[in-house]
């Protein structure tokens, strides 16, 4: 999947990814997570998310990384902080919330030093298949060892509807974690009552998984 993919949904505003609330998973499932209010959080192809303030909100300072410039620049004037913006080169930082416009391949070990734990809803399902091992290896590297990430998936049948968001099997992400990882399985829900769009393009399973995950 191309940069200009991404970037043309934000110009367009075709942004149906985007939740206008903090994700319900999150304020399940972030608990499970054991650096409560310690070490920073990471945020890949964060957009304009608001979970990033309830991070925030909870004590931990938080570092996203998103390609466009309009998600990052929004994110900032919606939630009131444009008084306190500040603008070095390609980071945006305001009240500890850190984003780098750019691009996730090009971020290193000393980036994220500082971050304990990931929250990933809206970053692997949004790469298709031929890109998982790519991001999954290269995120492996640069985080440090212990880390814990809270990762939210969907599962249908894939040949129903192209992505994104894409279709992660359990089978897929045992395989692409399981060297480097613990994994647990907290919650597996049946979302497809509450989805009609994906229902109006033909998807007749879909569910949400979400895993907590320790790096070795």
């Amino acid at each position: 999947m191309k940069k200009d993919f991404w970037l043309e949904r934000w110009e367009k505003k075709e942004i149906g990814f985007h939740q206008n609330e903090v994700n319900p998973h999150l304020l399940q499932y972030w608990q499970e997570i054991s650096t409560q209010g310690t070490g920073d959080v990471f945020v890949p192809l964060c957009g304009k998310t608001l979970d990033m303030i309830w991070l925030r909100e909870l004590g931990h300072p938080v570092f996203g990384v998103e390609l466009s410039d309009i998600a990052v620049r929004e994110f900032f004037h919606e939630n009131g902080y444009s008084d306190r913006l500040l603008m070095e080169e390609s980071h945006f930082s305001a009240d500890d919330i850190r984003i780098r416009c750019g691009d996730f391949f090009d971020l290193t070990q000393d980036d994220l030093k500082q971050v304990r734990a990931v929250y990933d809803r809206a970053s692997l399902v949004a790469l298709p298949p031929s890109m998982r091992d790519q991001y999954v290896q290269h995120l492996i590297h640069i985080l440090p060892s212990s880390t814990e990430i809270l990762l939210v998936t969907f599962d249908y049948p894939q040949e129903q509807m192209s992505g994104p968001p894409f279709a992660v099997s359990a089978e897929d992400v045992e395989r692409l974690f399981a060297p480097h990882a613990q994994i647990r399985l907290l919650a597996n829900i049946d979302v497809l009552p509450d989805n009609p769009r994906f229902q109006a393009r033909g998807v007749t399973r879909l569910q949400e998984n979400i895993y907590l995950l320790k790096l070795n």
